[in-house]
């Protein structure tokens, strides 16, 4: 042993083995969970993770007594590797590798500690679970097709004006100034201007982002107090930040936004509560995880226009 190292030399060999044979095998899975089943789901970013640490751990250890911590480290150093193959073939940009990394880091781990379980109990097994992990993640893709439910998004504002004058603000508003939000700067698409056609049910509203157009047919007209309207068309969520151009399956059609409204209410001290309510699903799994994201966009989203209208409204003339 070199002195200063921390590991023998054979260790180094054993560790770059599970990680060359590792992230392969969970680079070949991705592509079949993404572009053959077309899902963003459990098997990608829960079973694929597992599988990264289950089998680092394993054939690390294969031949050799190892530490948990040592297991742990080799599983998150395949999930390094996996994640910059992913970033260099261009599969996905950094602001969605960075938004998964919550979930399946910890996911890793877990696997590494199972592996390194499976080898103290000094038997045959871990082979099989190896091959029980590669065939049940696409197994998995190919049966999450369940439909995603529908979900709410509210946020609020109270306006120093009266609704008539707030209402002229939220139909069309004029161009919003450069965001300060980091997620905003970063490549998250934000709105910018809104512009309608004509007025009443059937109007088409605009809504333009950084991205392209949100295209909102008008169904309820009721002038001052609400405003609500279908999406029609809807512009990708990001502009992913890479060296390549990022067109990833999951720009298109996994995060759908359906309805939307702004709700105007008179309070008794003259001002006016305007709400802005976005109905919108999105088809990626875990659900529970990714809904805090969106969530949190779409909050940052209402709130950088609803702030908008109530500095218009406030000092209009």
């Amino acid at each position: 042993m070199t002195t200063g190292n921390p590991l023998p030399e054979i260790n180094k060999k054993r560790l770059w083995l599970s990680t060359g044979v590792t992230v392969p095998v969970a680079g070949l899975l991705t592509l079949i969970v993404i572009y053959k089943a077309g899902e963003y789901g459990m098997a990608l970013f829960v079973l694929i993770p597992l599988f990264l640490g289950v089998s680092s751990a394993v054939i690390y250890g294969r031949k050799q007594p190892i530490s948990r911590r040592q297991a742990v480290g080799a599983g998150l150093i395949s999930l390094g590797v996996y994640a910059a193959a992913l970033l260099v073939f261009a599969i996905e940009g950094i602001i969605c590798v960075t938004m998964a990394a919550p979930i399946v880091v910890p996911i890793t781990c877990i696997g590494s500690i199972i592996g390194h379980g499976i080898l103290n109990a000094k038997n045959d097994r871990a082979a099989w679970v190896i091959l029980l992990l590669i065939g049940s993640i696409p197994a998995t893709a190919f049966m999450e097709n369940s439909p995603p439910p529908l979900h709410t998004v509210v946020t609020s504002v109270e306006i120093n004006a009266s609704r008539e004058e707030v209402w002229k603000q939220v139909v069309e508003f004029s161009e919003l100034k450069e965001p300060d939000e980091f997620i905003f700067r970063i490549g998250i698409a934000y709105p910018i201007h809104a512009k309608i056609d004509r007025k009443g049910v059937g109007a088409v509203r605009h809504c333009n982002f950084t991205t392209g157009s949100f295209v909102e047919p008008i169904t309820v007209w009721d002038e001052p107090g609400l405003l609500k309207f279908d999406v029609l068309e809807q512009p990708a969520p990001l502009r992913e930040l890479s060296f390549w151009n990022i067109n990833a399956p999951h720009l298109h059609d996994y995060f759908i936004s359906k309805e939307g409204q702004f709700k105007l209410t008179a309070l008794p001290n003259g001002h006016t509560l305007l709400e802005g309510t976005t109905w919108y699903y999105h088809d990626i799994r875990p659900a529970f995880y990714w809904r805090l994201w969106s969530d949190y966009i779409i909050h940052k989203i209402h709130g950088r226009v609803l702030e908008h209208i109530k500095t218009n409204a406030e000092h209009a003339e």
